[in-house]
């Protein structure tokens, strides 16, 4: 295979990757671009590697990346003791793993129609999220200034029909007549913001975290 070939796979395979990837730490994803680019890269140069090696007969150690890289999305999903976020990560790594073999092979149709298909994906997902379309988890962490009855604050939460929320630790600062509570709430994104505004009307509110 010519030098020219090889470089032009692998170029346009970082550039692309690249662009996702700095979206993606946009975003503030588990994993940022320098993981997409090592993944799309380096299966990329495998694909490349299995086709000089053995042009008649790739497939065993391109299903190997296939494989390997299922390891690697599994490891983009965090759990935490409350809620597991990532699948989505972990599946556009895989996506791209894919992506980056069928460059490799000079399969440019399927890779360019993976890669925008992707975009397409990721561009409703943030649409959706924007509309409030569609339900979400976040951690809510609410510290008061004073010590109160936790029925009071889950009655707030009510009010603004968070209705699908979990209550997970409280925190007790005897010393400076404080609490600080942690739940797992669901709802649609309009739903989940409009809580800091209820709570900061409430006297023995001091401050809120939704992450």
């Amino acid at each position: 295979m010519e030098i020219s070939v090889i470089l032009s796979r692998l170029i346009i395979t970082f550039a692309l990757s690249l662009v996702f990837g700095i979206e993606r730490q946009r975003s503030h994803k588990p994993i940022g671009f320098g993981a997409f680019i090592f993944v799309s890269v380096g299966a990329c140069g495998l694909a490349i590697t299995a086709t000089v090696l053995d042009l008649e007969n790739p497939l065993p150690l391109l299903g190997a990346i296939v494989t390997g890289i299922g390891f690697l999305g599994a490891g983009a999903l965090i759990k935490t003791n409350d809620k597991t976020f990532g699948f989505t990560t972990a599946a556009s790594i895989w996506v791209f793993a894919i992506f980056g073999i069928a460059t490799g092979v000079g399969e440019y149709f399927i890779g360019i129609s993976i890669y925008i298909l992707t975009w397409i994906v990721i561009f409703f997902d943030k649409l959706f999220e924007k509309k409030g379309i569609g339900y979400y988890q976040k951690k809510l962490i609410i510290n008061t200034n004073r010590i109160i009855d936790e029925k009071e604050i889950k009655n707030q939460l009510l009010t603004v029909g968070s209705k699908r929320s979990k209550f997970i630790s409280i925190d007790v600062d005897k010393k400076n007549n404080k609490i600080s509570i942690t739940y797992l709430i669901e709802g649609t994104s309009e739903e989940i913001y409009k809580i800091p505004k209820t709570l900061f009307e409430k006297d023995w509110f001091d401050s809120c975290k939704i992450e």
